[in-house]
């Protein structure tokens, strides 16, 4: 790569502090509004040709040509709650700086990777070099609920179809080609109801649900294993139970399950897992895949399946090998190439969509959704001057 673009010192402390008020702003999903504008207020300030957002909120930014191949980087603005605040040394919304790591919530998780994309463009407007095509950043929304869904609002509804995506979910500045998939699935098992005086006259939907449980366990040393993306796993993540009253046995209980899916695996194979559970254990019940309905901040009625594509890039395909290459030529050394444990937006991009997908972020995947969440700053630098060098060799410069 014969030109290399670094960010200004007067860019490093831009970015800083933009990172700083992006997790000041509290961005639970659905919730995302004002940290939306702040995102669209500042590709606006940097120079973006075109910002905008679209019908389910997510802030999106384009420069370049206006034509030719597209390339997205992927960020989002959503976060989880934060569990129990007693557990972070300080205000998770502090966006504290202590030793060069900036702490708070969304800091990994991804607002520093959001921050880094956008100076990373504003690095290739400043250099005034014209790209072939065009470079958009897109911070989408609930993301932490409904991965995927957003992309494929902005692809499907929007029409903006990119020819690579660039996720900037935790890499530690490595590349990330894949992960698992999952499904959430919900199992109901049928009771009869009785007073608890007399369980004799009734039907316990619990211990009909308790027998799908230990087959659940039996299941999960039996599931596929990918060279690549590990092994399927199966977990019980929620039980619910109705009943008259708490001496009455209850008529209805409810199982959520969690599981993550590798090469091969659909949502009907996981399905028919349990049922064939359900059918050697003789319980009454039912299993339907979970529905995911929400309202945005832009009031778009949001509805979706919850099943997510497992996904993979070859290693040799040549997205990976460019963005290798590029990572080489600005960082100095090269990256490795593996995988996430995690759920990203690549579930649509790559997963149904098909669009040549990879991850690379700042950031450890074990500060995700964790007390404490973290990022270093000289990382966040790193990544927004890759992010920079990125578009000029996948989006080839004119003459």
């Amino acid at each position: 790569m014969a030109l290399k673009l670094s960010l200004s010192l007067d860019d490093q402390r831009a970015l800083g502090a933009f990172l700083q008020d992006l997790v000041r702003i509290p961005s639970p999903s659905t919730q995302e509004g004002e940290a939306a504008r702040r995102l669209a207020d500042e590709m606006r300030r940097v120079g973006f040709s075109e910002v905008f957002v679209d019908r389910i909120g997510d802030v999106v930014g384009r420069i370049g040509a206006g034509h030719g191949p597209k390339l997205l980087y992927n960020g989002h603005l959503d976060t989880v709650r934060v569990a129990d605040a007693s557990l972070w040394q300080w205000d998770p919304l502090s966006a504290k700086i202590q030793d060069g790591v900036l702490y708070g919530l969304g800091a990994v998780d991804m607002k520093g990777a959001l921050a880094a994309m956008v100076y990373g463009a504003k690095a290739v407007i400043d250099s005034g070099i014209q790209l072939a095509g065009d470079l958009y950043v897109v911070g989408v929304v609930q993301e932490e609920t409904c991965e995927g869904l957003a992309m494929r609002i902005l692809v499907e509804e929007e029409g903006i179809r990119p020819d690579y995506v660039i996720l900037g979910e935790a890499t530690n500045l490595q590349i990330a080609r894949g992960q698992r998939g999952r499904i959430e699935l919900k199992v109901t098992t049928f009771g009869s109801p009785a007073h608890a005086s007399a369980p004799e006259r009734g039907e316990n939907a619990i211990y009909g649900a308790a027998k799908v449980i230990v087959g659940l366990e039996l299941l999960a040393s039996q599931l596929d294993e990918d060279p690549f993306l590990g092994k399927g796993t199966v977990a019980v993540t929620q039980i619910e139970s109705h009943a008259g009253s708490r001496n009455a046995i209850p008529e209805i209980c409810r199982l959520y399950i969690d599981r993550r899916l590798v090469s091969g695996e659909t949502a009907a194979k996981a399905a028919a897992e349990v049922k064939r559970i359900i059918a050697r254990e003789q319980v009454r019940s039912q299993v339907e895949v979970t529905q995911y309905s929400a309202d945005s901040y832009t009031g778009y009625r949001c509805q979706a399946e919850q099943y997510f594509a497992p996904w993979t890039l070859p290693e040799n395909a040549p997205l990976v090998q460019k963005c290798a290459e590029v990572i080489e030529d600005v960082l100095g050394s090269v990256p490795t190439i593996g995988r996430w444990a995690f759920s990203t937006d690549g579930v649509y991009t790559a997963g149904i969509a098909g669009i040549p997908t990879i991850g690379f972020g700042p950031g450890e995947e074990r500060f995700a959704h964790a007390a404490n969440e973290q990022v270093r700053l000289q990382d966040v630098l790193a990544a927004a001057e890759v992010y920079a060098n990125l578009p000029l060799v996948l989006l080839s410069q004119r003459d």
